[in-house]
């Protein structure tokens, strides 16, 4: 094992690493982006793709995906179930566009991958929320109805005889939409990441951005050398508020804790688990599960650890410390499967106050972009965002650049310690609150009305105005 993250140890080959070509000399360049995930890449490919001509670098302090984007659950998510956030947000209109094009987005992504040869094991099988408690049961009505008030209702409830598609008996009733999936989001990111060099897009891994400087001109010094940009692009999520501190406040650092089997295909396929839909339940801190083509099984909860002043810290390059919680929701929905458990991981999930994205440039300096916030949510959304920010820096008057999401205003959380603080005294109460929930029990009131202070932290908006 080289690397601690299953899906980024399972693409990378020695010749991918001995490959990787850093900055060796000063350069000059119409568009530099910081960040090799798939913000950075979607937004280098769309730039690319209209206008051939431009010049564009991408630099990355790693390798191309060895942050967030090699390493989340690959779940392909749409922003159906967040459509009562969204129209609070950006209003109705858009709103309904944005779950428009989040869900054709999900058959892009395949359509991209097939067109460009990028073996992903893209399955769009669509996806599973269900109720894995009785306390669940009715979480889904609210938005449902909204969606359908608009003719937007993609979902449709799961009868019992096809809940066995979700693989467990913890899961007592599930809604359905087709557009969705999961892919393997290491070969993705590796493989769109090829195609971006293959348009001419210049890439410098192991090139760690230091600062910048200058106004019309910018000079961005790293640790490789020099870099003299019209433009620049901080795609780099998590780490934004790191690099820059008008961000710091813009987004909370929370833990996405991974788990994954040895391969036992005969197993999966007696659990109804061979296909490629995601599959998760309606906690506020979800917990998701996912197979791949191989015979393998995931499963992933958010909501652990709380990074202190959002700083990236090594927790989030190791094993979860989480394990033992993990080892419990694994019981919980695959008890006497017979899988083991053979490794854990970390990820980065950077949330914002709103659960959804923001895109812009900065107050001070307009040729500098940036794109954060997908709160859980980012394989199928960053896809949207390398449109948006595309746009943006081609000053383009159309839908993404109008899409409700680009130059609002950003709620802040609070200062630290208090951020820190009351996360961890919400998370513990949430804790609480649905491990009485699991047992058949009433909650105490205390960790009940804590709890709502989760916000929008859940995967689906429980509760709408319409």
């Amino acid at each position: 094992m080289r690397y601690v993250p299953f899906w980024f140890d399972e693409v990378m080959t020695e010749a991918d690493e001995k490959s990787a070509s850093h900055l060796t000399h000063d350069i000059t360049t119409d568009v530099c982006i910081i960040g090799g995930g798939f913000t950075g890449l979607w937004t280098a490919i769309n730039l690319k793709l209209t206008k051939p001509e431009l010049d564009v670098v991408i630099i990355e302090k790693d390798l191309c995906g060895q942050g967030a984007s090699g390493r989340n659950g690959g779940a392909m998510l749409t922003w159906s179930t967040k459509f009562g956030s969204l129209i609070k947000q950006v209003g109705l209109e858009r709103a309904m566009n944005l779950v428009k094009v989040s869900e054709q987005a999900v058959h892009d992504i395949k359509a991209f991958a097939e067109k460009y040869g990028i073996d992903c094991d893209c399955r769009v099988d669509g996806t599973f929320y269900t109720a894995s408690n009785a306390s669940q049961q009715n979480a889904f009505e609210p938005v449902l109805d909204l969606l359908a008030s608009h003719q937007l209702n993609a979902w449709q409830s799961v009868t019992q005889d096809k809940l066995v598609m979700t693989g467990s008996k913890a899961n007592l009733s599930a809604i359905f939409s087709p557009h969705a999936g999961s892919v393997q989001p290491a070969k993705l990111v590796r493989g769109i990441f090829r195609v971006a060099k293959e348009l001419g897009v210049k890439v410098y891994e192991r090139t760690k951005y230091i600062h910048y400087q200058g106004d019309e001109t910018l000079n961005i010094k790293t640790d490789r050398g020099m870099i003299k940009a019209n433009k620049m692009v901080f795609a780099v999520n998590a780490w934004l508020p790191m690099l820059e501190p008008q961000f710091a406040r813009s987004v909370v650092l929370v833990s996405s804790d991974m788990v994954i089997s040895k391969a036992n295909p005969e197993t999966i396929k007696a659990m109804g688990l061979n296909h490629g839909a995601p599959i998760i339940d309606s906690r506020i801190f979800v917990n998701y599960y996912r197979t791949t083509p191989s015979g393998r099984l995931m499963l992933g909860k958010g909501g652990n650890y709380f990074s202190y002043a959002n700083h990236v810290s090594k927790r989030f390059d190791q094993p979860s410390r989480y394990l033992e919680m993990m080892k419990h929701y694994w019981q919980y929905f695959f008890n006497h499967s017979g899988l083991e458990i053979e490794r854990s991981w970390t990820g980065p999930s950077d949330r914002s106050v709103s659960g959804l994205p923001f895109f812009g440039q900065l107050n001070t300096q307009e040729n500098i972009y940036y794109g954060s916030g997908y709160s859980g949510n980012g394989v199928v959304q960053s896809y949207l965002g390398g449109n948006i920010l595309a746009s943006l820096i081609l000053n383009k008057a159309d839908k993404w650049r109008d899409c409700g999401l680009v130059n609002q205003p950003i709620a802040q959380f609070p200062v630290e310690p208090i951020r820190s603080l009351g996360a961890y005294m919400v998370r513990n109460a949430i804790r609480r609150k649905e491990y009485a929930e699991d047992l058949g029990k009433q909650a105490k009131l205390w960790d009940i009305y804590l709890s709502k202070y989760s916000g929008t932290a859940a995967k689906v908006d429980t509760s709408v105005n319409k």
